[in-house]
C-alpha cells in the first residue's frame, strides 16, 4: 500500500484514504515570507532546556524557536479559528517536553486548554467553561496559566471573569477555586461589558515562588494576593501599592518579586505606570520605576519585566505606549537601584524583514532573558520579536545589538490578494503594515511596504486583466485624503489620483476593466463611482445599491458585474460601469436563513467573457456563463466562503478553481480542474491555518494557491508531483 501511495504522489494521482469520501491531493504549504507583522503577546523560556523558548500571539497562534535553524516553528496550525488567540502559555518546569496553551481569541467564541508532551508537535484539547480573550484588552498581561513546580499534574488558570481554576490531571478536568473568585475588568465599571476594547481582564498572573503562590488582578484597588496553603485561601499582600494595575509579575532566584504596572491594562493605551519590587523575606515594597511618567509631556506605562535566571539582581523592564521617541528597555544590575536605557545607542539589524526598519519599537509586552546565557535576551513588539546576543555589553557602556528574529513567525492579517499574469507573482494588502510586492515568495520583500503612498491597511487590490501592470489599491491612511493609489508599473510605484470619491475610513473596494481604462470604487455607505480618466473625475454608477462590490469582466472592458446579498439580485453593466441593470436571475431565499445578509463573493473567471462564480457562504457555490442572466448551483459544494481561479491543468483547459468551504460536509481547501464537477481536498487536519478569508490561484503556476489567513499571514500551497 505504501508503494502504491508513493507512486500515486509522484505521478500526481490522487487517491482516497480509507474511510474518506472526498479524494485528496498531496500538497506542501509555506508562508509567503513577510516576517512578523503582528502583536507577539508573550515569551516563555524553559528553565532547563537551552534555547527552548515559546512565543504566543494575539491572533496567530503559538510558535517554538528552533536554535539550529534560527527559525520559529508554528505549533498551532491544526487549531480552528476560535483558538488562534493564545491567552496564556505555560511549560512544565521539570519536563522539557510538556507545554500548555490557554486558547480562545474572543470571549464570544470557544475556549480550551491544550496540552502537549512533545513540545507542541501534537496536542490534546479540553474545552473549558471559562472564557478567554487572546485578542482582547490586556492580552499581553501574564502569565495566567501555570504548572506547579512541585507536581506536574497540577495546573492553575486565572480567568478574565470566572476567578481561579485548578486542574489536578494536566488540564483534562478543571474545578473552580471557591477560595478566590475576585476578578477585575478593563475598568472598575466594565466587568459586565463585553465590548472589544473594554472586556474584562480579571486575573492576569498566577505565580509560584518557593512554597508560596501569588496572584495578581487587573484592578486599581487591592490587586496582589498570596496563598500560604496551596490554593485554599488567599490574602492581600501587605503594604502593596494601589492606583495602578499590575500586568506582569516575575520572581528572581533570590525570592524577590518584580511587578510592572499600568493605569490601563493595554495595549491600546496606557497613560501611567510604574515598576515595583517586593521582598517577601522582609515584607518590604520599593518603587524602582526607571523613568517616571510623563516624560517631556509623553504619558506612558510599563509593560514587561524580566529577571536574569543566573543573576537575580539583573533586571530588564520596558515602557509601554511611550510613542515619543519610542518604547524603551531599561537594564539594572543592582535590583533596580540604578538603570541604563538600552536603545539610545543600540544597533538594529532588520535585514530579514526590511519593512521593520520603518517601525518604532512599541507595545513591548514580553521580555525573556535566556536561562543559560545572560548575554541573550528577547523582547516582543506589536510587529514581532527582537533578539540580543551581547546584552552584558551594556554594563561597560557599549551598545547592544538587536536582530529582528522573526524568521518563520508570520503573524499578519492579509486583507487583499492579487496574482497577476505578469510581473510579481503576488501582491498583498496587509492589516497594520500596508502590503507587499512579492517578487520572491521566500524572502521578505526588499522594498518593504509599497513605494509611494503608504496605507495603514491596504484593503483591496485589483489589476487590469489585459494590462496587468495597471493596478489599483485602496486603503486607510492617517489623514482624511488619499484612500486610492494607482500603479502603472506592476506595483513598483504608486500615485494618488487627482481626486477620489468621499473618503471611506476602511478604504473601499476596487475594480478595474480589462484594458485598465475604467476604475470603479465602492465606499461602504455610498453608491459605487467610476472614473475613465485615471481618477481625474468620478461619476456615480447608476442603478446600484450603496456599498455593493463591483467586479470587472476578465475579457470585455465594457462589462462589469455586482451582486447584492440583501436583495439576492445580480446587476450587470455593458457601458463601462456608467449604468447597471438587474439581470434575469433572482437567487431563491435558500435555507438556512440566518436573518442577515450572508457572505457573498463574486469572481469573474480569468480568460472567459461573462463567466462568473458566486461563493455564497452557507448557500453554496453558483456558476454563470452568460453574464449573470442565469446561474446553476454546484450541487456537491456545501458552504463556499472564499473562491479563486488559477492556471489550468492543461493548455486551453478550464481554469483551476479553488474553494475554501465544504464538500460533502467536510471543511477544507479544495481544487477543481473540471469546472466544479469534482473536487480534491488540498489540506488536512494539521493544516487548518485558523480561517481563510480570501484565496486565489496563480495564473502562471498550475496548482499554486494563495491563502489569506486571519493571523497566520499569507500561506501558499503547491502540489507535490
Amino acid at each position: 500500500m505504501k508503494a502504491i501511495a508513493i507512486i500515486a504522489v509522484l505521478c500526481g494521482i490522487c487517491i482516497k484514504s480509507p474511510g474518506d469520501s472526498v479524494p485528496s491531493a498531496q500538497y506542501q504549504w509555506h508562508n509567503a515570507v513577510i516576517g512578523g507583522g503582528g502583536f507577539v503577546t508573550g515569551l516563555v523560556a524553559h528553565p532547563l532546556a537551552k534555547n527552548l523558548i515559546y512565543a504566543r500571539t494575539d491572533v496567530g497562534g503559538a510558535y517554538r524557536w528552533d536554535e539550529n535553524s534560527r527559525h520559529w516553528i508554528p505549533i498551532t496550525d491544526s487549531f480552528a479559528v476560535d483558538f488562534t488567540g493564545i491567552e496564556s502559555l505555560a511549560v512544565d518546569p521539570n519536563d522539557t517536553n510538556r507545554v500548555y496553551l490557554a486558547a480562545g481569541i474572543y470571549e464570544s467564541m470557544r475556549s480550551a486548554i491544550f496540552r502537549s508532551d512533545d513540545q507542541g508537535r501534537t496536542w490534546e484539547r479540553t474545552d473549558v467553561p471559562f472564557k478567554m480573550g487572546g485578542n482582547e484588552t490586556g492580552r499581553f498581561n501574564g502569565e495566567r496559566l501555570v504548572v506547579s513546580p512541585f507536581d506536574g499534574n497540577v495546573l492553575f488558570f486565572g480567568s478574565r471573569r470566572d476567578g481561579l481554576w485548578k486542574s489536578a490531571d494536566r488540564g483534562v478536568t478543571w474545578n473552580h477555586s471557591q477560595s478566590f473568585s475576585r476578578i477585575g475588568g478593563g475598568d472598575e465599571a466594565s466587568n459586565n461589558r463585553r465590548s472589544f476594547w473594554n472586556s474584562a481582564v480579571g486575573i492576569i498572573s498566577v505565580l509560584f515562588d518557593d512554597k508560596t503562590m501569588y496572584l495578581a488582578v487587573s484592578t486599581k484597588g487591592t490587586n496582589f494576593f498570596y496563598n500560604p496553603d496551596d490554593g485554599n485561601s488567599w490574602r492581600p499582600v501587605p503594604g502593596q501599592p494601589v492606583g495602578l494595575r499590575p500586568n506582569h509579575v516575575v520572581a528572581g532566584g533570590n525570592g524577590v518579586l518584580y511587578l510592572s504596572y499600568g493605569k490601563e491594562p493595554g495595549p491600546n493605551e496606557m497613560t501611567d505606570g510604574a515598576l515595583w519590587k517586593f521582598d517577601p523575606r522582609t515584607s518590604r515594597w520599593a518603587n524602582i520605576t526607571p523613568l517616571k511618567s510623563p516624560d517631556g509631556g509623553q504619558a506612558f506605562g510599563y509593560g514587561a519585566v524580566a529577571v536574569d535566571p543566573q543573576e537575580p539582581e539583573t533586571i530588564l523592564a520596558s515602557t509601554f505606549c511611550r510613542w515619543n521617541p519610542h518604547d524603551e528597555i531599561f537594564r539594572s544590575t543592582n535590583g533596580g537601584a540604578t538603570w541604563r536605557p538600552l536603545f539610545n545607542d543600540a544597533t538594529w539589524d532588520f535585514v530579514s524583514a526590511p519593512y521593520a526598519g520603518t517601525i518604532k519599537p512599541h507595545w513591548i509586552g514580553g521580555i525573556a532573558i535566556s536561562p543559560s546565557d545572560s548575554n541573550r535576551a528577547w523582547f516582543t513588539t506589536g510587529y514581532g520579536v527582537w533578539n540580543c546576543a551581547n546584552l552584558t555589553s551594556a554594563d561597560s557602556g557599549a551598545p547592544t545589538r538587536w536582530q529582528f528574529a522573526d524568521d518563520g513567525l508570520e503573524e499578519t492579517v492579509p486583507l487583499a490578494l492579487a496574482s497577476p499574469p505578469a510581473g510579481a507573482h503576488l501582491l498583498s494588502g496587509v492589516g497594520d503594515i500596508d502590503g507587499f510586492l512579492h517578487d520572491n515568495l521566500d524572502l521578505s520583500p526588499t522594498r518593504g511596504s509599497f513605494a509611494g503612498p503608504h496605507f495603514v491597511n491596504t484593503q483591496d487590490i485589483a489589476f487590469a486583466a489585459d494590462k496587468p501592470q495597471i493596478i489599483v489599491r485602496t486603503g486607510t491612511v492617517r489623514s482624511e485624503a488619499g484612500h486610492v493609489a494607482i500603479s502603472t508599473d506592476g506595483g513598483k510605484n504608486w500615485r494618488f489620483p487627482d481626486s477620489e470619491p468621499a473618503p471611506d475610513r476602511m478604504g473601499g473596494m476596487a475594480a478595474i476593466s480589462a484594458d485598465g481604462g475604467t476604475i470603479v470604487l465602492t465606499k461602504r455607505d455610498t453608491e459605487p463611482e467610476f472614473t475613465i480618466d485615471g481618477g481625474g473625475t468620478w461619476n456615480q454608477c447608476a442603478g446600484l445599491p450603496a456599498g455593493i462590490r463591483v467586479v470587472a469582466d476578465e475579457m470585455n472592458s465594457s462589462r462589469f458585474y455586482a451582486f447584492d446579498a440583501v436583495s439576492r439580485k445580480m446587476f450587470a453593466s455593458t457601458n463601462e460601469a456608467a449604468g447597471f441593470a438587474p439581470t434575469k436571475f433572482l437567487f431563491p431565499a435558500l435555507t438556512p436563513d440566518y436573518g442577515y445578509p450572508p457572505r457573498a463573493e463574486l469572481t469573474a473567471t480569468m480568460g472567459r467573457e461573462g463567466d462568473l462564480w458566486l461563493a455564497f457562504g452557507a448557500k453554496g457555490l453558483w456558476h454563470s456563463t452568460d453574464g449573470g442572466d442565469t446561474f446553476i448551483k454546484i450541487e456537491n459544494v456545501g458552504d463556499a466562503y472564499a473562491f479563486g481561479c488559477g492556471k489550468s491543468a492543461s493548455p486551453n483547459g478550464s481554469p483551476a478553481l479553488y474553494l475554501f468551504g465544504k464538500i460533502e460536509s467536510l471543511s477544507g481547501i479544495y481544487r477543481s480542474d473540471d469546472e466544479g464537477r469534482t473536487w480534491l481536498r488540498l489540506n488536512d487536519a494539521e493544516h487548518q491555518f485558523g480561517w481563510i478569508s480570501k484565496l486565489t490561484g496563480d495564473p502562471r503556476v498550475f496548482g499554486r494557491v494563495y491563502l489569506a489567513t486571519t493571523g497566520r499571514g499569507i500561506i501558499y500551497g503547491e502540489p507535490l508531483f
